[in-house]
């Protein structure tokens, strides 16, 4: 049975979310809090956040369904960031030849499929 959550608008660029996203796909779900409770990252909070709400999604459709689901047999089977929307700020950062870039603020959508795995 699959499940999954979604948290949009999340502050932080998809690049660096991507780095720890990487990190849990495929883990078992025990395991993937455990190296996101442990990682230095910035992004690992809200992933760690959508990831329990994955397995919360999973025990409530399963209770939907009459279906018994053993939490600590969930697996993450799907984990992307993909790239919400772009501010720009107001502050300007210098660029070559005299030019000058517009400073941005990033935004991530993040997607966790938790599922149990096939016998």
């Amino acid at each position: 049975m699959k499940a999954r959550a979604v948290a949009k608008y999340i502050k932080g660029s998809p690049q660096k979310a991507r780095l720890v996203i990487d990190l849990i796909r495929g883990r078992n779900v025990n395991e993937a809090l455990a190296i996101l409770a442990s990682s230095p990252k910035r992004a690992a909070r809200p992933i760690a956040t959508t990831l329990r709400s994955a397995i919360a999604n999973a025990t409530q459709k399963a209770d939907l369904i009459n279906v018994s689901v053993d939490v600590d047999d969930l697996v993450v089977s799907t984990a992307t960031v993909d790239l919400g929307p772009t501010k720009y700020r107001r502050r300007v950062r210098p660029a070559p030849m005299g030019r000058a870039y517009r400073e941005r603020r990033w935004q991530s959508h993040i997607t966790i499929e938790v599922e149990t795995p096939k016998d």
